[in-house]
């Protein structure tokens, strides 16, 4: 939970820099049929243990986006020794490289880590990035995922989104008498730590905009509430004295309030609280439930869910309650509306007779597209570039009984690459950090 302290340094190093627009190395993440990169990723040279354990995180990184190949070291004709030396290009087209990841990792005299690396393209011969970092021991594999970054970035042209962490529900024990524990862990399912213990349920986690502090909704007391739980010094507190039971909250994107729904009488409304006054507006009065809010990432509007029209259905209306619109007419129910971070999409879950399945549509309700398939697939949550989703996918249970369970799993905005997400045991309710300070 500890922030990362390091030093970052562009290098025009070798061949030098050259603009994206002449670099043959380029991936369109917009299409959706991509046939993945290949590219090589050698260890790192220097500290051999650590220089190895980058170079793999990298590759898992690369490889799960879906768009990378890394290649078989076994075909690998030139041995780096030198990554300040250009590479033989000749050598990496032989094995059909587009794309060299080259690095070097020297323990510094203060016992810190000094970590370069290079991105070469080998059909246009020129070096396309080069940084270096330098930070301690501990922090190798956060370096990592800043190197898959900075070359998913290069070649797409996108933000990256590997130095983020997911926040979820950690399930465990038998179905009558379930355990549900608030935990985070790295996107690639490393580094888990349990924030509670299962004393209490607990629900829908969500990050505020710096990775620092989530929001939730816990049973302490038997009384589901909304808490604040605080990453670096483990403090929880309850949001606000309300008579009755707050849940569904999800931070604003300044972080400086929280939108959640408040019951009261069987019914639910929207309300904003400010968290440096504790001062509440009540954003919907209507007799139906609203619920799920979530801000656009301007600010300006918030998407809910309601089933003031006789059914679940997804709406939009200001950040200040005015202007209220339905926006999904599609087949079945729709739900738990999560606004896209580039503001170009709202992700949601679909209810029909087929099952649960998570689908996108344009804020105005145009566009609407199910990506997943699975028997019961809810609760999207988008990577920080707005290019990658995860849900929580729950397993059908056998006639025998066997079977069920929940599970993290992710897709392209595109609906390909569909991946599980490692978490340890059963795991639900994943939601995404933005890339961390």
């Amino acid at each position: 939970m500890r922030k990362l302290v390091l030093v970052v340094m562009a290098l025009c190093l070798a061949i030098g820099w050259t603009g994206q627009a002449s670099a043959a190395l380029r991936v369109d993440v917009t299409e959706a049929n991509i046939q993945p990169i290949p590219i090589a990723i050698p260890d790192f040279i220097g500290d051999v243990a650590v220089g190895r354990n980058i170079s793999s995180v990298v590759k898992g990184d690369l490889e799960r986006s879906g768009l990378f190949r890394p290649l078989d070291p076994a075909s690998f004709v030139e041995k780096i020794s030198d990554i300040n030396a250009p590479p033989r290009f000749g050598d990496w087209r032989t094995i059909q490289a587009q794309g060299l990841v080259t690095g070097q990792v020297v323990p510094q005299a203060d016992g810190r880590l000094k970590v370069d690396f290079r991105l070469w393209d080998i059909f246009g011969e020129q070096q396309m990035v080069g940084l270096q970092f330098s930070t301690t021991p501990e922090n190798w594999r956060r370096i990592a995922h800043l190197i898959s970054d900075a070359i998913y970035e290069r070649i797409t042209g996108e933000k990256g989104y590997f130095d983020t962490r997911i926040v979820f529900i950690a399930e465990s024990g038998p179905k009558l008498a379930r355990k549900k524990r608030l935990a985070v862990m790295d996107q690639d399912g490393a580094n888990p730590v349990f924030l509670t213990q299962g004393d209490y349920l607990v629900l829908t986690p969500r990050f505020n905009p710096t990775a620092q502090m989530i929001a939730y909704m816990s049973y302490i007391g038997g009384k589901p509430r909304v808490y604040l739980f605080d990453l670096e010094s483990g403090r929880q507190e309850v949001l606000g004295n309300f008579p009755s039971m707050t849940f569904s909250p999800r931070f604003s994107p300044d972080g400086k309030s929280v939108v959640m729904a408040l019951e009261q009488g069987g019914n639910s409304d929207i309300y904003r609280m400010d968290l440096a006054t504790r001062g509440t507006v009540r954003l919907t009065n209507d007799p139906g439930i609203d619920t799920a809010p979530s801000f656009s990432p301007d600010g300006k509007q918030i998407s809910f869910e309601s089933n003031r029209g006789g059914s679940q259905q997804i709406y939009v209306m200001n950040a200040d309650g005015s202007n209220v619109r339905r926006i999904s007419f599609g087949a079945g129910k729709n739900g738990t509306p999560v606004w896209s971070p580039r503001g170009d999409l709202i992700a949601f879950t679909n209810i029909s007779d087929s099952g649960f399945h998570v689908g996108v549509m344009r804020p105005d309700g145009s566009g609407a597209r199910v990506l997943t398939t699975g028997w019961q697939d809810e609760g999207p949550t988008w990577a920080p570039n707005g290019r990658v989703i995860m849900f929580t996918r729950t397993l059908q249970t056998g006639s025998n009984g066997q079977g069920g369970g929940s599970q993290i799993w992710s897709i392209d905005v595109t609906g390909r690459n569909e991946r599980k997400v490692p978490a340890p045991g059963d795991a639900s309710d994943p939601a995404w950090s933005p890339l961390l300070p």
